[in-house]
């Protein structure tokens, strides 16, 4: 639990810098030591809606709300993440 600690401070410091890519790996290493802990979910989430990455987004707080049905931070990234999906859809010709 101390490495899980401690990756999870270092993605919380390359967020508040900006580095979501750098953030949303400290992250999924979190994960392969805890997959139960919710919050590197949704922490991940907010880098991928930084990073364009909806569906990733997405992904991340289904995971969050089908252990935790009323967790408010994956049901707002979840609709953000909706919404960047349906501009992208609505912007990308074919489609």
């Amino acid at each position: 639990t101390e490495k899980f600690k401690k990756l999870k401070n270092e993605g919380n410091d390359f967020v508040k810098m900006g580095e979501y890519e750098e953030a949303a790996n400290k992250y999924s290493e979190c994960m392969k030591l805890n997959t139960e802990e919710c919050t590197v979910y949704t922490n991940r989430a907010l880098c991928y809606l930084k990073l364009y990455k909806y569906e990733e987004a997405k992904r991340d707080c289904d995971h969050v709300l089908q252990r935790e049905d009323s967790n408010i931070k994956a049901f707002y990234r979840r609709a953000l993440a909706y919404k960047g999906l349906q501009v992208r859809k609505k912007n990308t010709p074919g489609i």
